[in-house]
């Protein structure tokens, strides 16, 4: 990076920080492992920060970057730390953001890419091409896990709410 691009790219990881980590945090639903995601992708944003800044829409070029980043991760499993049977300690579970209704629990129990499909279209409120496109499948596919992960949450806050969990 140029010495001249780093205040942009500083000011615009200041502004946007806390959104990439909600976004991360809807994806993987542990606030290390978004912690380490973001982290993960503003590197790669700066190492590419004067060929980034010039897409027309960055916002959606970053989110695109951490989906993917994300999907990456997923793949690789023998890259993640194993959980332990036995906890060192008792700690509170984590606050979710704008999760009043226990909306993050039902969206755990999504497969990874109807998450990635249901964050991107109704969280980040992108369309169905945008999605596609960030995704790198059809807008079919889009269109398709969008409907059967929202079939599936709305199945699943039923269940919820007759058994008193939301």
């Amino acid at each position: 990076m140029n010495r001249e691009d780093e205040p942009e790219y500083r000011e615009y990881v200041a502004a946007r920080l806390e959104s990439l980590r909600r976004i991360a945090f809807l994806l993987c639903h542990d606030w290390h492992a978004a912690d380490d995601l973001v982290s993960t992708v503003l590197l790669k944003l700066y190492r590419s920060w004067s060929r980034v800044r010039r897409a027309d829409n960055v916002d959606a070029y970053v989110r695109g970057m951490l989906t993917n980043a994300w999907l990456d991760e997923r793949r690789r499993p023998w890259r993640r730390e194993r959980p332990e049977a036995v906890l060192p300690e008792v700690v509170a579970a984590p606050d979710e953001p704008g999760d009043r209704s226990g909306i993050g629990r039902l969206l755990r129990s999504l497969g990874p890419r109807q998450r990635a499909v249901v964050v991107l279209r109704f969280y980040c409120d992108l369309s169905v091409e945008q999605t596609a496109s960030l995704l790198g499948i059809s807008e079919g596919t889009v269109k398709s896990q969008s409907a059967r992960g929202l079939e599936t949450l709305r199945g699943l806050a039923i269940e919820a709410n007759a058994e008193g969990r939301l």
